[in-house]
């Protein structure tokens, strides 16, 4: 079995690559309509046109996304603090209660891992009424059980101790398990209440907020009410003090003096002028008949020129159509001798093809052209 190492996979990669970037050459190449006609550029338009919507899609579509999931990581870190405050408690509260009511040496099997045991250990023996003489001992035998009333009677009172004791710890356990649940929940309550208390807080801050900032707005609308009425007002005097200046004035009278300029009685003030004299009209109605005469004689002159150039036309178009048919009967004849010359060319040529033909008997087929223009280089 082969061990493919890293580099064999590059290589591979690399040779891969190469041979799709071969074969994409090759069909750029080979493609004739693309490589002389070109691309669709309306497809492409459209194509990037569409890429775009799809893009701005995404991208909308990633952000609702992202901002759905900033909210809920928010909220899941709330609840995962929580969590972790309330664990954090619950296990410093079970620490305290192992620490203060469930030490090691108030165990019952503490006696059998107890490092201190063979200092308080007794003796094997120290007297005949010793309790601890089993029989594995070897220091009492069958027969010598003198103290059976004793020890069955000790030992009934341990075993009732024993229990006393095991209900006792149960008990107790209990308890503490239910101080500790009890705990528990008015600490949860606790905790409730205050996220309570901020959120009424919150509320409460946020309707001030809201009205103070409803209050200013409203505040700001009257201001700006009265501002633009007052704005209005101004406007409306202002308005009505220019038209009585304008009806007493001497623009709307049309005086004519108002219009004579300092620089001249030739000259005038153009914004308060009124209009030309009677005289003034009469010249330039004179001088516009002049004009009118002096424009009819210039087109009559126009008509006349435009009379001799069109028969000069008409005479050069004449002579441009006679050497145009000339021209056209000698290209009539030169085509008529051309085809003979190609004529007796085909005749040559297809009498030398034939012998041709007959000479080269070894033609070349379609497998031997097929072996070209296989690659891109």
């Amino acid at each position: 079995m082969e061990i493919v190492l890293p580099k064999d996979l590059q290589q591979d990669a690399r040779l891969a690559q190469r041979r799709h970037a071969e074969l994409c050459r090759q069909e750029r190449v080979f493609n004739a309509r693309n490589r002389i006609i070109g691309g669709d550029k309306e497809a492409w338009d459209i194509q990037v046109r569409d890429q775009k919507i799809r893009e701005a899609t995404e991208r909308a579509r990633h952000e609702t996304f992202a901002a759905e999931m900033r909210q809920n990581e928010k909220v899941m870190c709330i609840l995962e603090n929580r969590e972790k405050r309330d664990r954090r408690n619950l296990c410093r509260a079970i620490n305290d209660f192992q620490q203060n009511f469930q030490k090691p040496e108030t165990r019952r099997e503490f006696d059998l891992s107890d490092p201190l045991a063979l200092k308080k250990d007794l003796p094997a023996r120290q007297s005949d009424n010793d309790v601890r003489n089993t029989i594995s001992g070897m220091q009492k035998f069958m027969g010598e059980d003198l103290n059976f009333q004793e020890r069955k009677k000790f030992q009934e009172e341990q075993n009732r101790e024993w229990s006393l004791q095991q209900q006792r710890e149960w008990a107790k356990a209990r308890a503490d398990q239910r101080f500790a649940e009890k705990l528990y929940m008015q600490t949860r309550l606790k905790l409730d209440e205050t996220a309570r208390h901020l959120q009424t807080l919150d509320t409460a801050t946020r309707k001030a907020v809201c009205a103070a900032v409803k209050e200013f707005n409203r505040n700001q609308a009257m201001e700006s009410a009265e501002r633009k009425r007052q704005e209005k007002k101004q406007e409306q005097e202002d308005n009505l003090a220019e038209i009585t200046n304008l009806l007493g004035g001497d623009l709307l009278s049309e005086n004519p003096q108002q219009a004579a300029s300092s620089f001249g009685p030739h000259r005038v003030v153009p914004y308060r002028w009124k209009g030309m004299s009677q005289a003034q009209l009469e010249e330039i109605r004179l001088t516009q008949k002049q004009q009118i005469q002096e424009k009819l004689r210039l087109q009559e002159e126009e008509r006349q020129r435009d009379m001799n150039w069109d028969l000069w036309r008409v005479q050069r178009a004449r002579d441009n159509l006679l050497c145009e048919r000339r021209q056209q009967r000698h290209q009539r004849e030169l085509r008529r001798a051309l085809d003979c010359s190609n004529l007796g060319l085909a005749l040559e040529q297809r009498r030398q093809k034939k012998y041709m033909d007959e000479l080269n008997t070894n033609q070349p087929t379609e497998d031997y052209f097929s072996q070209f223009n296989t690659r891109s280089r």
